[in-house]
This record gives structure tokens, sequence and C-alpha cells, in this order.
């Protein structure tokens, strides 16, 4: 599954409500995957590759190699 290594992001689950009168009743479970890219980030002076959220990359928690 995908799971970012910097905030811990995971899979996280919701209620998906139809919004027709005669369906308002029935709610199904839906489940979202965090969009996780698969990049060379550098630690510690030393590139490696991580799976980061692209969260994680926009605010600049992480720095490319």
């Amino acid at each position: 599954m995908a799971k970012c290594e910097i905030c811990q992001k995971d899979t996280f689950f919701g209620r998906k409500i139809r919004i027709t009168r005669s369906q308002i009743s029935r709610r199904a479970l839906t489940q979202q995957q965090p969009n996780v890219h698969s990049v060379k980030v550098v630690v510690d002076g030393t590139p490696t590759t991580m799976k980061v959220c692209t969260r994680c990359l926009r605010s600049g928690l992480v720095k490319r190699a």
C-alpha cells in the first residue's frame, strides 16, 4: 500500500453519499490512497530513494537529489 515515509500519510476512509433523495440512505464506504511518488532525495548527504507524498514535496520537507 502507498504510505509516505515523511509524514506517515496512509490510506484513509470516508463515506460517499448520493444526492438523489431515493438513495440518500445508501452510504458506501470509500477508500482513498495518498498521492505518493518514488523520488530520489538527499538524506544526511547521500541520495536515497523514498516514497514521498506530493504535499511533502511541495512544502519543501525533502530535498530532491
